[in-house]
């Protein structure tokens, strides 16, 4: 049996809502210290609710709940300030990130490590949204998630050479190749050197290092093809 509980002070950030009956919302939460909640916000959708304008994704919350079961009743949320609105590429990527903790965090879960990096990717995004932000990001996540991701050593443990070629075999690792491959998990041994390192100076190095990270999500995603990649690709077309 679940027992009945309350949390306050909790620093979360809103990754998505859903309409509830006609006043309310199931709000997403991604939180510090419990992972990603799912909260009952009661009557936010009324005019005068003073919920309306806070449950926003991209800010900064401080939130209370109590409740049991999956679903638990919002109490409280308070605004923290000190991150400016995304706008344009980056509210997109900031959305894509949430796309990617909603498909892959288990709910409940704390991941204090990974609640510091997203709150640091999004101080960036507003900073200048580069690239290499996401793959950071999604680096992080995978790792957070235990999905290993050893990119200094091959599956035999031998130290990479930056100027091989390798395969990203799941679940195994890095299985050296005689020559370049030709799948989306085929990567240079530079490239894994400088994704270890963090470094995406190389065009090279962040180009396949975005066709690895794609490749690795499509598989912890069981294939599901992203809203957020999606209309990207529409936008682009247009």
């Amino acid at each position: 049996m679940t027992l009945r509980h309350r949390v306050d002070g909790q620093p979360a950030f809103v990754l998505h809502t859903y309409p509830f009956r006609e006043t309310s919302l199931i709000v997403e939460v991604f939180s510090r210290d419990y992972g990603r909640v799912a909260l009952l916000a009661r009557g936010a959708r009324r005019p005068r609710s003073v919920l309306r304008g806070l449950l926003m994704g991209f800010q900064p919350l401080e939130l209370a709940w109590a409740g049991k079961g999956e679903v638990q009743t919002l109490m409280k949320a308070e605004w923290q300030g000190g991150q400016p609105l995304l706008a344009g590429k980056a509210l997109f990527c900031g959305y894509y990130l949430n796309e990617l903790l909603m498909h892959l965090l288990p709910r409940e879960d704390s991941h204090e490590h990974l609640f510091a990096v997203y709150v640091e990717t999004l101080r960036r995004f507003a900073d200048g949204m580069q690239e290499s932000d996401l793959r950071r990001f999604e680096r992080a996540l995978l790792q957070e998630l235990g999905y290993g991701l050893t990119l200094d050593t091959d599956a035999m443990g031998i130290a990479l050479d930056p100027a091989g070629h390798y395969a990203y075999e799941i679940e195994r690792g890095l299985v050296r190749l005689p020559r370049p491959g030709s799948s989306a998990l085929a990567v240079s041994g530079k490239t894994l050197i400088d994704l270890h390192a963090g470094d995406y100076a190389d065009p090279r190095s962040l180009a396949e290092a975005k066709q690895l990270m794609r490749a690795l999500i499509a598989h912890y995603t069981g294939g599901k093809r992203l809203e957020t990649r999606k209309i990207f690709m529409e936008l682009q077309d247009l």
